[in-house]
């Protein structure tokens, strides 16, 4: 089991670690949201439980709730930026079976 992050998306979580001032890591989740079923929850990890699983890509930390590990184990996240106003985090998930058509929910 594990999530990953590109060298791109580590680097954009020690840089926002680094503006913020604290922190231990990115926390990806999942929700039950939408038309398809998940949709993903993506924040600071500010504490690590004995609930969470941590995975460690390029120096910087993923934790992961486990009971959402079963919809992203295997994710890798990446970070593009394709323009000024089009930047974010773009998940690679071997998963999904289906999404919605905005692409807010997946199903796996």
């Amino acid at each position: 089991m594990a999530v990953t992050l590109t060298e791109s998306a580590a680097e954009r979580v020690r840089t926002m670690l680094a503006k913020r001032g604290h922190g231990l890591g990115l926390k990806l989740a999942t929700k039950v949201s939408g038309c398809a079923g998940f949709a993903y929850v993506v924040d600071y990890a500010d504490e690590i439980t004995d609930d969470d699983a941590v995975f460690e890509s390029y120096g910087q930390k993923v934790v992961v709730p486990k009971k959402s590990l079963e919809q992203v184990d295997g994710t890798e996240l990446d970070y593009v930026k394709e323009s000024l106003l089009n930047e974010g985090f773009e998940f690679h998930n071997p998963k999904v079976k289906d999404a919605c058509g905005c692409g807010e929910s997946f199903t796996v």
